[in-house]
């Protein structure tokens, strides 16, 4: 799908033709419409890169045109295998627009397209890209947020857990926190290759936008490394909290057996077909009975002081 946005006295409003100034958003953009945008100028070599999911980020430029590639956070949802992954977008500049092309809806987009980043202008090219730059790098802060409360919601599940469900949770975000991890440190390297081009440098208002993106990925890096080695940590913990938790319950059902064993033991004896003490007696039942009891009150006692319960 291409939508074609503009900014206006009125914010960021869809217009329907390509006019200078203009930003051109292309999603999972079918071969006609990729036929449509090479027409209006994009390169085919610049537009298909972006729609491959495993490609990584990287600067081209070639007739006039710049080439940046990045990958941003997308979200998956809870149940998927990988609730927050990553993929790529690319970000076309040309002398007159700017071309953004991905495979699929991600929050990025859908924050510029909604009008949340104030002073957004795709007239001022440069700077709307800068902008694009910091809304990736402070979307990977909010999902590391979002992980972050996932995993203390796990955590308070975990404390009482026998089962291995809460771990294979904790497994997923952790995967996400690896991709985060991989994307963050190639998004660095593209970064630094635009601090040292001139186009960046020309405002000293771009300049300063410049290094927030530098810092926001930074701290983004950071939070990404901190919060993996600690679900990792917590990950190995929790492994054996689980283990110690299923031997308590075991070594309680095993206290149990010993105590239901002892009057079961006797009754066996009283119940052989042979001659016993106090057979003949009236109240050999009571007696035995209250042995037994008193046997295994008797246990329950000494366990229950060596605290085997």
């Amino acid at each position: 799908m291409i939508t074609i946005f503009k900014t206006t006295e009125h914010g960021l409003e869809t217009v329907n033709e390509l006019t200078p100034g203009c930003w051109i958003s292309a999603v999972d953009p079918t071969p006609d419409e990729i036929a449509c945008l090479q027409q209006w100028g994009f390169q085919h070599d610049f537009i298909t890169p972006p729609l491959d999911v495993d490609e990584m980020p990287r600067t081209e430029k070639e007739d006039g045109e710049i080439l940046i590639l990045l990958r941003v956070p997308c979200f998956q949802g809870e149940t998927a295998d990988i609730p927050y992954a990553t993929l790529p977008l690319g970000i076309v500049l040309t002398d007159t627009s700017v071309l953004t092309v991905c495979k699929r809806e991600n929050g990025v987009i859908q924050e510029l397209v909604t009008g949340r980043v104030k002073g957004l202008s795709t007239v001022k090219r440069i700077r709307f890209v800068l902008h694009l730059l910091l809304r990736t790098a402070a979307k990977y802060l909010s999902h590391l947020r979002e992980i972050n409360r996932m995993v203390d919601s796990l955590e308070d599940k975990l404390q009482l857990s026998m089962r291995n469900r809460e771990v294979l949770e904790l497994l997923k975000y952790q995967k996400s926190l690896t991709y985060f991890t991989t994307a963050l440190k190639a998004n660095e390297l593209v970064l630094e290759r635009l601090q040292r081009t001139k186009l960046f440098h020309m405002y000293p208002e771009d300049e300063d936008l410049l290094e927030d993106v530098v810092t926001e990925n930074q701290q983004a890096i950071e939070m990404t490394n901190i919060a993996s080695n600690i679900l990792s940590q917590m990950m190995d913990a929790f492994a054996s909290i689980i283990s110690n938790n299923l031997n308590v319950v075991m070594k309680f059902l095993a206290s149990v057996t010993i105590v239901l064993s002892l009057p079961t033991m006797i009754a066996s004896f009283y119940g052989m077909n042979v001659g016993l003490p106090l057979g003949e007696h009236p109240l050999a039942f009571l007696g035995v009975l209250g042995v037994s009891v008193f046997v295994a009150l008797a246990v329950v006692l000494v366990f229950w002081r060596k605290d085997w319960f």
